[in-house]
């Protein structure tokens, strides 16, 4: 399961991308070339998303298939927070914990995009979860 939202990037008149996110109407950017608005396109994104998972604010599904998008992943600690999020579903974290054998609060930080799980925690929860980790490099 990857994690990416549609962006649209729009030729400015001036000069450079202006880059909005069509599934968070908070989220917007801009860059002087289409790499650099890509690359401040995805500070954005974790921003955004980091801030709905510490207010506890939805977090819609990406949009699929967008004609003319670009799709933009968030950053690693960010994936992994959501990706443990979404396959947990409606199960508590103290059940996670108790598989795990671990702490609630040591469960709760997997879903933390400040906190850098290893990728042994990772491997542990996906299991748990059964689901199965999986590393790619881009």
């Amino acid at each position: 399961m990857e994690i990416l939202y549609p962006a649209i990037l729009e030729p400015q008149s001036g000069g450079g991308f202006c880059v909005r996110f069509v599934d968070f109407d908070e989220a917007f950017t801009e860059g002087e070339t289409v790499e650099e608005a890509q690359f401040n396109a995805i500070d954005v994104l974790t921003l955004t998303l980091e801030g709905r998972l510490e207010e506890g604010l939805p977090i819609p599904e990406p949009t699929p298939d967008l004609s003319g998008a670009v799709y933009i992943a968030p950053d690693a600690r960010t994936q992994s927070a959501l990706l443990i999020r979404r396959a947990r579903g409606e199960r508590s974290l103290a059940d996670i914990a108790r598989v795990l054998q671990t702490t609630w609060p040591a469960a709760e930080r997997l879903e933390d995009p400040r906190h850098w799980p290893s990728l042994r925690q990772l491997d542990r929860a996906a299991a748990a979860l059964g689901k199965r980790l999986v590393l790619r490099f881009e």
